[in-house]
């Protein structure tokens, strides 16, 4: 049986601590000292410092209030609908504390999204910021929770809408009003903390089940693998006081935990910024002085060749890394023109892994070209062929892992979990090579696309293509794109009215109406950049399966507009 594995051993994981035990209270032979002029978050926009202090007052006074005002306890799940915020991370932890579950969604969703969320997850509250709230109302409202149940983490006109501010004083004022929770060995296994969606395999999203224990697993394994526990190791990559760009969206798995739990734990700065714009982002790198670099590759696509960049000096810059998507060799080799001092590779995982399976070696400067990285201790890997054989390095396969601190399944949903969690192993759907533990992400075996960093599942495009009526049947496949990675396109084949419109010249209008579909009801990363195509039959196998690849092969005969990167400012 070939099985492949780090040569770093896995030091013992506690398992009787919650996430924000072991955020604000825990210390271990692997944590590094925090100094004390050191502070957790910095905002942005004022570039207000919050201390340890702070952060723990917030947390504890918020975990109060929510317990007086909605008895929030164990089990209950409170969504979290909003963009990056100081107060984001005090929000998960005033939660857990109660013994609860957060819920992070995409502050960017429709109300019909976020209404799924809320019901799949079965949330008691909702956690937004103003920017947010029309949407927020609307789905919260849909979904039978009233504006007494949603909370403003920044203050807002609306009336009759609390927000996190006066809670925390409200809170901080009262005797404490639940018992801390204190945890038998091998029960944080147990307590879930996060439902994370992720599109899995196919079909609308799915809610992982994240407990406390594969958190601060994953939180160890990283420390582990960049050896914070050994003072004379000579390649530190991340130290206390290190500053960290803080604008991958903290909802999404890889800003969840690899930067808003692992770096804060590892003793830095999180400069928290909202939104991306990437002159500010430019700025604000310069003005932060910032260290550490966790990006996509469409960020480092405008890194690369937008010419605000020129004339800048990041020579303080010491560390890049890319995930969520591939990034390519050639970006790479220029990236390293922009950021002269800076360690640069990539990192590999999942949201069913609970984020990092692999990581750039920290004793390399420049990851190998196509590597995603080395796989971190703890896990064990295994590539199986197509003919259900084990691969032997160097060969092709899906990717396999498996882990003690690895979540086992979507919650509330079986069916889904059979596909994917097989005999405490997760299926990743990523065909990969192996060499030297490091993973080559050769191609995706599943079928959901990754836009910007984003999965998109075609089966929920093709569901909702499919109540147009001008569409009699869809597949929708991603094609390449120099900043997003791929984007969606669509092979309608059009109803008897729709194509005696084409046939009379309107093909083109047809087409627009049919996008219009799309990106009326859904975020914009799933919108039909790549286009919309007529054909006149959805190629399919005898027992109806799509034949994906098939298309796929075909979208790479049109030939698409070069598409101008013209970031909003």
């Amino acid at each position: 049986m070939t099985l492949f594995g780090p040569k770093v051993p896995l030091p013992p994981i506690p398992d009787d601590v919650s996430i924000p035990q072991f955020m604000l209270r825990a210390a271990g032979r692997l944590r590094p000292l925090r100094p004390s002029n050191v502070p957790f978050f910095i905002e942005d926009k004022t570039g207000r410092a919050v201390s340890f202090e702070e952060v723990h007052y917030r947390t504890y006074g918020l975990a109060n209030a929510l317990s007086i005002k909605w008895n929030i306890g164990v089990k209950d799940v409170v969504c979290l609908f909003t963009p990056n915020h100081v107060d984001y991370a005090p929000a998960i932890w005033a939660v857990h504390t109660l013994g609860g579950i957060i819920t992070p969604a995409n502050p960017n969703y429709t109300s019909d999204e976020l209404k799924y969320q809320l019901t799949t997850s079965k949330a008691k509250l909702l956690i937004t910021h103003p920017n947010c709230l029309d949407t927020a109302r609307s789905a919260a409202h849909a979904y039978g929770l009233t504006d007494a149940s949603i909370i403003l983490l920044d203050p807002s006109p609306t009336p009759g809408i609390t927000t996190a501010e006066e809670l925390i004083s409200f809170g901080a004022s009262r005797p404490e009003n639940y018992k801390a929770i204190v945890y038998k060995p091998g029960e944080t296994k147990k307590t879930l903390a996060f439902l994370s969606f992720s599109s899995g395999t196919t079909g609308k999203p799915k809610a992982v089940a994240i407990t406390h224990f594969s958190v601060v697993a994953n939180i160890s394994q990283m420390s582990a693998h960049y050896h914070m526990d050994d003072p004379s190791y000579p390649h530190k990559r991340i130290i206390p006081g290190d500053v960290i760009m803080g604008v991958l969206p903290f909802f999404h798995i890889y800003g969840l935990v690899v930067i808003l739990h692992f770096t804060l734990w590892a003793g830095t700065s999180i400069v928290v910024v909202p939104k991306f714009n990437f002159t500010d982002f430019l700025n604000t790198i310069s003005r932060h002085r910032v260290t550490h670099l966790y990006l996509v590759p469409p960020q480092i696509v405008l890194l690369t060749k937008h010419p605000a960049v020129k004339g800048r000096d990041f020579s303080h810059v010491k560390f890049c890394m890319s995930g969520a998507a591939p990034l390519s060799g050639d970006l790479m080799k220029q990236l390293t023109k922009i950021l002269p001092n800076a360690s640069i590779g990539q990192g590999y995982g999942l949201t069913e892994t609970c984020t990092t399976i692999s990581q750039l070696q920290p004793e390399r400067m420049l990851g190998t070209i196509g590597s995603a990285g080395a796989l971190i201790p703890g896990v064990v890997a295994k590539v199986v062929k197509a003919d259900g054989t084990l691969a032997k390095e160097g060969e092709q396969g899906e990717l396999i892992v498996t882990g003690p601190w690895m979540p086992r399944e979507y919650y509330g949903n079986p069916t889904a979990t059979a596909e994917t969690f097989v005999d405490g192993w997760v299926r990743t759907g990523d065909e990969v090579i192996i060499r030297d533990n490091e993973i080559f992400v050769v191609d995706r075996l599943k079928e959901i696309m990754k836009v910007r960093g984003f999965q998109v599942a075609p089966a929920e495009l093709e569901g909702h293509l499919l109540l147009h009526p001008d569409v009699v049947d869809v597949c929708v496949v991603g094609v390449p794109d120099d900043y997003s990675g791929e984007v969606p396109m669509a092979f309608v084949v059009p109803s008897s009215n729709a194509l005696k419109r084409i046939n009379q010249g309107q093909g083109q209008a047809v087409k627009k109406m049919i996008e219009k579909h799309v990106s009326d009801a859904k975020i914009q990363y799933k919108w039909l950049a790549g286009g919309v195509e007529f054909i006149d039959a959805i190629p399919k196998n005898p027992s109806g399966k799509i034949l994906r690849r098939v298309l796929r092969e075909k979208a790479k005969t049109f030939v698409r507009p070069q598409r101008v990167i013209q970031p909003k400012l």
